[in-house]
């Protein structure tokens, strides 16, 4: 399978590490996670139970994503992300105990796919980032984050879009928006922007 592994790695027995897919240095990935082909997890990246990850995903040193996050395919986390799953976090009960996994009920972020997070970005659960969405370097996410969209600051919010290369839009005629690199035109919709499918003329053009 082609699966590397490095010796320092902490992989549980029950996780799945896709075909093509490499564990650095110190990683942890925790029992029942399942990671796509084509994987990247960077030193020290921790992955929970249960995490679900897609094909060709980078997950950046030292990144925290905790369970029950859902990466889609082509996901970029950058180093020292984090990923939230206790909506009201606590140590200890209202009578001081200890709390347990049985005292509360771990809430998830999912990252839709092509979408980046950048570097030492918190996510906090539950949100969800949308296709091909970036969320900058620092940024604090407590509300989804659409499609395309590019945000930034604490907590964060949109600035403009970007596309799927990850550059920022231009404005176009009729309302629409276009990659200066790729020259793909994007449109608004509900969930953020969506890519114009170019038709058969346009692509001979």
């Amino acid at each position: 399978m082609n699966v590397r592994i490095a010796d320092s790695a902490d992989v549980d027995p029950t996780a799945t590490i896709g075909a093509g897919s490499s564990v650095w240095h110190l990683a942890q990935v925790r029992d029942g996670a399942a990671l796509g082909e084509q994987c990247v997890v960077g030193r020290g990246a921790y992955i929970g139970s249960g995490v679900r990850v897609g094909d060709r995903c980078k997950i950046q040193n030292y990144a925290l994503v905790y369970e029950p996050a859902v990466l889609e395919d082509g996901v970029f986390v950058g180093p020292s992300v984090v990923f939230t799953n206790d909506t009201f976090p606590r140590a200890v009960n209202p009578d001081g105990s200890l709390k347990s996994a049985a005292d509360w009920e771990a809430t998830g972020v999912t990252v839709r796919t092509g979408a980046s997070i950048g570097a030492r970005a918190v996510c906090v659960a539950p949100v969800v980032v949308g296709r091909w969405a970036t969320v900058a370097a620092g940024a604090v996410v407590t509300r989804d984050v659409p499609d395309h969209a590019l945000v930034v600051g604490v907590p964060a919010r949109r600035v403009g879009w970007v596309g799927r290369a990850g550059v920022p839009l231009e404005p176009a005629e009729g309302g629409r928006w276009r990659c200066p690199s790729t020259g793909e035109s994007y449109e608004e919709t509900e969930a953020g922007l969506a890519l114009v499918e170019r038709s058969e003329e346009e692509e001979q053009a």
